[in-house]
């Protein structure tokens, strides 16, 4: 939905393949399964609004390496050099897992980065998360 107001840009993390379990809810298609999540989501986004751009990242975002990045990318100046902390307006996470969430968590916090986060660990939740 964010592609088709014409959002400026999205970045996409995941590093997690598709699967056929994956085609109620989201927008994949069956002819994806296999692929990875984020290349598969730049496939099926593209073709919506070509004026959006989608930077996509294949890593896991609880990992050191994976963190790292992350932080690296919500800190990009190059769209709004004057900006303070994050570069990024909000993050939207639907995680399904402890360790994504902490690390999602952990970098909204350290750069007073306004989160919404939309997935599930044991119960469906939606919170609003702010500073």
């Amino acid at each position: 939905m964010l592609k088709r107001c014409g959002i400026g840009q999205l970045l996409l993390y995941d590093y997690d393949k598709v699967e056929l379990a994956n085609m109620n809810g989201l927008f994949f298609r069956p002819d994806q399964v296999g692929m990875i999540k984020t290349d598969a989501a730049v496939q099926t986004l593209s073709h919506t609004n070509p004026d959006v751009v989608l930077e996509s990242y294949t890593l896991n975002i609880a990992t050191f390496k994976g963190f790292e990045t992350y932080m690296s990318s919500l800190k990009n100046k190059s769209f709004c050099p004057s900006k303070q902390g994050s570069d990024v307006d909000l993050v939207l996470s639907r995680v399904d897992n402890y360790e994504a969430r902490i690390a999602v968590n952990q970098a909204c916090n350290e750069l007073n980065q306004a989160w919404l986060e939309s997935g599930r660990v044991n119960e469906p939740q939606i919170l609003l998360i702010s500073s």
